[in-house]
């Protein structure tokens, strides 16, 4: 088995029908979303490597020094499957787009290092 990396991702447009509705419609939808992943992660925990988090704000460092920077990544997980197919197909219709304003889910394998 190996290892795979998924990242999810949501920008502020995907967050503009979850920002129109109405308090309690978002909570009772939140409920619900949050339901639905923990049963998504139940039913996947022997494949769980890292049950993974939601993401916070970036920073972003180059030759120029660190500065602050935006990009569409909301939370990961990293997950163990036989092969990438079999990894990605563990988000079919999972909660973070389902459910939530969540855009999308990237799975990529984790690759070892060149050995040197």
């Amino acid at each position: 088995m190996k290892n795979f990396l998924a990242i999810f991702n949501g920008t502020h447009a995907a967050m503009g029908e979850w920002n129109k509705m109405d308090e309690a419609t978002r909570k009772a939808r939140m409920a619900q979303g949050m339901a639905a992943w923990m049963a998504w992660k139940d039913a996947h925990a022997s494949n769980m490597v890292d049950a993974g988090t939601p993401l916070g704000k970036t920073k972003r460092i180059d030759k120029n020094g660190i500065a602050d920077a935006t990009n569409s990544m909301t939370g990961y997980v990293i997950v163990k499957a036989e092969s990438h197919e079999a990894a990605a197909a563990m988000f079919t219709n999972h909660p973070h787009f389902a459910i939530f304003p969540g855009d999308n889910v990237e799975i990529m394998p984790c690759t070892e290092l060149p050995k040197m």
